[in-house]
């Protein structure tokens, strides 16, 4: 049986009631906004913690009536019962007391970008835009375009896109890195396969309490961007480009509305300034994850898109699917997302068994 540390369930149940108190007071709103989320992230292991402190308790009462004769054979029974529950709800708490990414329920941005192929990697990032676009859509969380510039072929050679919704970090954060197609180019006469990519890169969304931006560290510039109409068609002076200046981060948005592009090029320039503060968490505690999936380095080659075998090989858990069109249709992505997330909590669960 699972041992979970009592300390650990008391301090648990111990923030969990200073949170209310806090609660019932008067506050400011990013308070009550801070407080409100971990209050969220700690419902599910406080409710596992007290049901586990219930089942100990009546498990621990059971004593008595087993030493009693005429109960023992009814007790025993129970007992077992509740050694089997005390066993379950052990596990379930101690995996919910595992460290969580703060960012796993936020929404997302999700960069696409060409790679090596030249066209065929545009069509690619195409592809894997729709496959994404397709998932959410099953999903119910919303997919807005902040920018793209499409490929000569068609495709893009990068799309930027905002996915809103409960978990939307949780569930693609695992797919940041480089994906690798092999396939024959409609333009391709002697059927010869060729290999390309597209990067992904998949930001948690931060707000405001997230990430503060001091107006004085932008430099904001504003750029001609043109409707799509070809040569002819009217341009503004409406498309922005902001430079972060204690980072030297660059980000631009570029549609028809100044005030959108501003407003889109923030929300994009903040969740880059907090996936830079998650990566030096990431680095301190890169010894205790050394195990674990889905680093986030965007330089490693995470999976192969093979088409003339009809298969998608995920590298980093070694799992192989025979459902290529499913999978970037988005119906069977959760089949390589989930045995992803599985693995993630398996290195973790390693790592606190080894710090025992």
């Amino acid at each position: 049986m699972t041992i979970i540390p009592q300390q650990k369930i008391e301090a648990l149940i111990a923030r969990m009631r200073s949170i209310d108190e806090q609660l019932s007071t008067p506050l400011d709103r990013d308070t009550i906004v801070k407080l409100g989320r971990e209050r969220a992230e700690l419902d599910p292991v406080y409710d596992a913690a007290t049901a586990l402190q219930a089942a100990v308790r009546e498990r621990e009462g059971l004593e008595g009536l087993m030493a009693d004769p005429e109960m023992a054979g009814l007790a025993g029974d129970e007992a077992a019962s509740l050694d089997s529950r005390i066993a379950e709800l052990s596990e379930q708490v101690r995996l919910l007391l595992l460290p969580k990414d703060a960012a796993d329920e936020k929404s997302a941005i999700v960069e696409i970008r060409a790679g090596t192929g030249g066209n065929e990697a545009a069509l690619f990032a195409g592809d894997l835009f729709r496959m994404y676009q397709r998932y959410a859509e099953l999903r119910r969380w919303k997919v807005e375009v902040l920018s793209e510039s499409q490929g000569d072929a068609g495709g893009f050679k990068e799309i930027i896109a905002n996915i809103s919704g409960k978990g939307v970090f949780a569930r693609l954060k695992f797919e940041s890195g480089v994906h690798r197609v092999q396939r024959v180019p409609a333009t391709e006469a002697s059927g010869r396969i060729h290999t390309s990519a597209a990067t992904v890169a998949v930001l948690p969304e931060a707000e405001d309490v997230d990430i503060a931006i001091r107006p004085e560290d932008m430099r904001v510039d504003t750029t001609r961007a043109s409707s799509a109409g070809g040569q002819h068609a009217n341009t503004t002076d409406s498309g922005i480009r902001i430079v972060h200046i204690p980072t030297g981060i660059i980000v631009t948005a570029v549609s028809r509305s100044q005030h959108q592009n501003r407003a889109q090029a923030i929300q994009l320039l903040r969740a880059k300034l907090f996936d830079l503060e998650r990566q030096k968490v990431d680095d301190d505690r890169a010894a205790a994850r050394r195990g674990q999936v889905g680093s986030g380095d965007r330089s490693e080659r995470i999976r192969t898109y093979n088409f003339p075998q009809g298969r998608v090989t995920d590298h980093r858990i070694s799992l192989t699917l025979y459902k290529l069109d499913e999978v970037l249709a988005g119906d069977k992505l959760d089949a390589i997302i989930d045995p992803l997330i599985t693995d993630h909590q398996a290195s973790l669960l390693a790592a606190d068994s080894e710090e025992r």
